[in-house]
């Protein structure tokens, strides 16, 4: 069921970026899996700027079907602020996140409403395997290890941004004021009761992912300076233990000539010094940057992202409807006046 005279039970929010290829296929599958659900439902769709007809293809697909919603961002703002506006835009009891390159099996989706029934506020789907090849599995499994090591939350491994999160759940992330936004991070710092379910992930359904190991890399160090103080820790250490050596060193190069007569070795090695640690402070300061950088997005206090327009939305229509009839006015005075002037 998905009457918009039905309070909406379930959401599933898809965050997409110039995912025209995989649309038709995924609203099939998701489709068909939420009318076995008995519940009624709404699928906010969060377009991030795409630059192919994916907003095209979802706008027909909201005239075809009213419970598919869309979400127009301004320009691209990333996956994490476009899930974060799905969600401030979603309305179900429960609200799943979903991606749209259909690596997430929307079968999978009873297996979580099940699970949530039974009094769960999170239901996060594990991988139990990724078809992804060595390369990228090696460098996530990597991943989940060293944030697991590092975060002051744990966070569960192997899963995505694919899972059912009960309102309350909702309305406490929507509280977190962050702009760098690490959505892994979030959900295990809200808490509440959770579980797992497990899956195979397949391959994507078409086209070629956007998340190159660049992308990558910046979302890992995202993660880490969000949810952790180790990197700035740690280099605090590193710097007592060298000075503490060097000074150690230094003593036995002072007390050796003293009681030897030995002359001190060359300018090679004290460039090596130099170099070591100039090499040492430029990390430190690099990882400060790291931080700090994210301290001067939080400060400037812009907006998480804007919506350029949106579709299926009550308050977005009677905010359409009320622009019209203040168009309508306007064009009204308009010919009123030029009609007093001619008279």
């Amino acid at each position: 069921m998905s009457l918009d005279i039905d309070p909406v039970e379930l959401s599933v929010v898809v965050p997409l970026y110039n995912e025209e290829d995989n649309i038709d296929y995924l609203f099939e599958r998701l489709l068909s899996v939420l009318e076995t659900v008995n519940t009624t439902y709404e699928i906010v769709c969060v377009n991030d700027g795409s630059k192919d007809n994916t907003l095209k293809c979802l706008i027909e697909h909201h005239y075809r079907n009213p419970a598919i919603k869309v979400v127009n961002l301004s320009r691209n703002f990333g996956k994490e602020v476009a899930l974060s506006a799905g969600l401030d835009y979603a309305a179900g009891a429960a609200v799943i996140p979903i991606d749209a390159d259909l690596q997430d099996p929307p079968e999978l989706i009873k297996e979580l409403v099940d699970k949530w029934r039974e009094g769960y506020d999170v239901v996060y789907a594990t991988r139990r395997s990724r078809d992804e090849g060595w390369l990228k599995n090696s460098t996530a499994k990597a991943f989940y290890q060293i944030i697991g090591k590092m975060s002051r939350v744990p966070i569960p491994r192997n899963t995505g941004d694919f899972r059912l999160l009960d309102r309350r759940v909702v309305e406490a992330i929507k509280l977190l004021p962050e702009r760098t936004r690490f959505m892994k991070g979030l959900f295990a710092w809200v808490g509440f009761k959770q579980t797992s379910v497990l899956f195979d992930r397949p391959p994507r359904y078409k086209g070629t992912t956007t998340w190159n190991y660049w992308r990558l890399w910046n979302f890992a160090l995202d993660g880490i300076t969000s949810f952790s103080f180790l990197p700035l820790k740690v280099w605090s250490y590193v710097g007592v233990t060298i000075s503490f050596l060097s000074f150690i060193y230094a003593s036995f190069l002072f007390f050796r000539t003293l009681i030897f007569g030995i002359d001190l070795p060359g300018y090679a090695s004290i460039m090596v010094a130099v170099l070591f640690l100039g090499g040492i402070q430029l990390i430190t300061l690099g990882i400060i940057g790291e931080y700090l950088g994210r301290v001067y997005e939080e400060v400037k206090g812009r907006p998480l992202y804007l919506v350029r327009e949106a579709y299926g939305f009550k308050s977005q229509e009677s905010t359409e409807k009320r622009h019209k009839s203040e168009i309508s006015t306007q064009e009204a005075l308009v010919i009123s006046e030029e009609r007093i002037s001619k008279d």
